[in-house]
C-alpha cells in the first residue's frame, strides 16, 4: 500500500516565527494552497468546545486556516453540528453563543460560524455510500453544501472511540442529530428520566411516525415505530429524552469511518490536527482533566486516516504526565509497563484501531504514512 504524506512540526518557536506563522507554513508546505478555492465555499470543521471546557483549540488557529482560504480566493466558514446530549451546544442558538463565548467570533477568526445541521439538528443531507453499516449518511446540510471540506482537529482522548482525532471530528462531528444517533446506537432515543417528564406532548407532536406515547402523564418511545430521527430529543423541554449507547465500540468506529467517507468523498478535502492539551476525554465535556501527555506538535495531510495513525503513534511515543488519569491507571495495573497503548490504558473499554482498519477497507485513506518534518 502506498504511503500517504503527513507533515509535522513541533511547537518549538523562534524569534523569527511564532506558532501561528508556523502553522501557516505547515499547511502551505503540506499542499493546502494547491486546492482550488477560487470563489468556493470552504467548511472548516472543528469543535468549539463545550462551555466550561478549556482544552479546545484556540480560535487563533482557526483564523490562520480561514485567512489562508481567503488568500486563495475562497469563502471560509467555521462549522460543527449540534449535540445529542444536554449541554451548551444542543441547538444552533446556544451552539453559536458557546462558540462566541469561547472566542470563535467573526472578529477573532475572520469568518462566520454556521451550525451544520440547523437550529434543532434536523437540517441534514442524505449521502448515499452503501456501506457495510450505513447506506445513507445523514450529514449536516451546511457542511455538505460546501465546495471544499477542511478539518481542524484537537487530538485528544475519548471515552468511547479511544481518541478523538480527524475521523472523529469529521464523521461523528458532521453527522446531524439523527446521524449521530445512527452511529452511537440503533438510532433509538429513550426517556431516561420518567420522573422528570411532564407529559407535555412536545415529542408526540414533532414525530411523524407516532413513536412517542404518553401514558399516565409520562412519555415513552415505541422503538417499533421510531426511525431514529432525533427530533423528539431536540424539542423535549425537560431534556429527559436521550440517546442510549447500545452499539459496541467497534460498530461505532466503523460507522464513524463510513460517515467520514460520506463527508470527504467527491470534493477536495484537507486536514490538520494539533496534539496539545491532550485531555483524556472529549471537548464535549463541560470540564477538562489535566493532559495525559506533554504537547507534541502540529500535523497536516490530505489523508485523514494516515493523519490519525501518525498522531496516535506520536502520542504513544510520549512520556505520561504524572498525576494524570493515565498515570493513575498505570499505577493501578502493574501488568502494563512499557509498550501499552496510551488511549486504551486511559479508557480500557475502548479501542481505536477498528476505525482505522475499516477506513482503509472502504478506501478513505491509508494506514501507512511518510512523516515529513518541517
Amino acid at each position: 500500500m502506498e504511503r500517504s504524506k503527513v507533515y509535522y512540526t513541533s511547537f518549538k518557536t523562534s524569534m523569527n516565527e511564532n506558532l501561528l506563522q508556523k502553522l501557516r507554513r505547515l499547511m502551505v508546505t503540506a499542499g493546502m494552497r494547491d486546492i482550488d478555492f477560487k470563489d468556493k465555499y470552504a467548511a472548516i470543521k472543528l469543535h468549539f468546545g463545550e462551555y466550561g471546557n478549556l482544552a479546545f483549540l484556540r480560535p487563533n488557529y482557526a483564523k490562520v486556516m480561514a485567512d489562508l482560504v481567503k488568500e486563495c480566493g475562497g469563502r471560509p466558514f467555521l462549522t460543527d453540528c449540534n449535540t445529542l446530549y444536554v449541554g451548551s451546544r444542543k441547538n444552533a442558538l446556544d451552539h453559536i453563543e458557546t462558540a462566541y463565548m469561547n472566542g470563535f467570533t467573526p472578529y477573532a477568526t475572520g469568518c462566520q460560524v454556521l451550525i451544520g445541521d440547523g437550529l434543532k439538528g434536523t437540517e441534514e443531507t442524505l449521502v448515499p455510500i452503501n456501506g457495510e453499516y450505513v447506506k445513507e449518511a445523514k450529514i449536516g446540510s451546511a457542511i455538505m453544501s460546501a465546495d471544499v471540506f477542511l478539518s481542524l482537529t484537537h487530538f485528544k482522548g475519548h471515552e468511547m472511540a479511544g481518541f478523538g482525532g480527524a475521523l472523529k471530528n469529521i464523521g461523528m462531528g458532521s453527522g446531524s442529530r439523527a446521524g449521530k444517533m445512527e452511529m452511537h446506537n440503533d438510532g433509538k432515543p429513550v426517556v431516561a428520566n420518567t420522573d422528570g417528564c411532564i407529559g407535555c406532548g412536545s415529542c408526540l407532536r414533532i414525530c411523524a411516525h407516532g413513536a412517542p406515547v404518553i401514558e399516565n402523564g409520562k412519555a415513552r418511545i415505541d422503538h417499533e415505530k421510531c426511525v431514529g430521527c432525533g427530533r423528539c430529543l431536540a424539542v423535549c423541554p425537560k431534556d429527559v429524552i436521550v440517546s442510549s449507547l447500545g452499539s459496541s465500540v467497534q460498530r461505532l468506529n466503523c460507522k464513524m469511518a463510513e460517515y467520514s467517507l460520506a463527508v470527504c468523498k467527491d470534493r477536495p478535502h484537507f486536514h490538520v490536527s494539533l496534539i496539545c492539551d491532550v485531555s483524556p476525554n472529549c471537548d464535549c465535556h463541560a470540564e477538562n482533566d489535566i493532559p495525559i501527555i506533554p504537547d507534541v506538535g502540529m500535523f497536516a495531510s490530505f489523508d485523514p486516516v494516515a493523519l490519525d495513525v501518525a498522531c496516535a503513534d506520536a502520542v504513544n511515543r510520549m512520556p505520561v504526565i504524572e498525576g494524570s488519569i493515565l498515570s493513575d491507571h498505570i499505577k493501578e495495573d502493574a501488568s502494563h509497563g512499557e509498550g501499552h497503548d496510551h488511549f486504551h490504558m486511559t479508557h480500557p473499554d475502548t479501542e481505536w484501531k477498528s476505525c482505522i482498519s475499516h477506513a482503509v477497507k472502504i478506501g478513505l485513506g491509508s494506514d501507512q504514512y511518510e512523516l515529513i518534518e518541517i
